[in-house]
């Protein structure tokens, strides 16, 4: 009897075991379409701000294109948050705007991550973040895409004695409490946020 109750004990702990490893990748093989999906809604963001930043350039000088940042970047975020269903932002390494571009705990680990992992040696253009954590609010897939300072982003971002003084007027009137200056080309400027509620039935 005792050797069939132990016998009965590891087919059980096997069954359990095997039932885990399954739950375990389907976990990961979810996790790894949203990462496809985020990547995709994190290119379609950035592609479109940055067609329109160089529309607005072409036609109206820097002054146009800062109101791309301004007014049309949070539109954007706003409609593929509604389309997908995610909450979708940008966040800073520095904060232009505190109401919409703070980084939380969890952005500014990986934030902090983005530029370790480039003072390695990796470019930003290949990197990304995601994982399902777990929240007071509840669990969360969320994912990262850093965006790297290009050089006509110094126009508005860089230091501030080489930012015309109509221009900083313009921003001072957008950004109050502006502290996004003094970048360099080719630095971390801040990154794609997006993050998605999961149904208790999700991990």
């Amino acid at each position: 009897m005792a050797a069939r109750s132990r016998s009965t004990v590891l087919v059980a702990l096997a069954g359990a075991a095997a039932v885990f490893a399954l739950s375990s990748s389907l976990v990961q093989a979810e996790v790894i379409e949203r990462e496809k999906i985020a990547s995709e809604v994190a290119a379609s963001f950035l592609n479109e701000l940055g067609a329109a930043m160089k529309r607005e350039m072409t036609k109206g000088g820097p002054i146009e294109a800062s109101n791309v940042c301004a007014e049309l970047a949070p539109e954007i975020a706003g409609r593929l948050s509604r389309e997908h269903g995610w909450r979708v932002t940008r966040v800073g390494t520095r904060v232009r705007n505190p109401l919409l571009g703070m980084p939380d705990a969890w952005e500014q680990k990986v934030l902090a991550e983005f530029a370790e992992r480039a003072a390695n040696g990796e470019t930003f253009t290949g990197m990304a973040h995601s994982e399902v954590v777990t929240e007071p609010g509840g669990r969360y897939y969320r994912f990262m895409k850093p965006i790297a300072v290009q050089p006509q982003c110094l126009l508005c971002h860089g230091s501030r004695e080489h930012i015309p003084e109509e221009l900083r007027t313009v921003l001072s009137s957008h950004y109050p409490f502006d502290a996004a200056t003094g970048y360099k080309a080719g630095e971390l400027r801040g990154a794609v946020s997006i993050k998605q509620p999961l149904s208790n039935g999700n991990q």
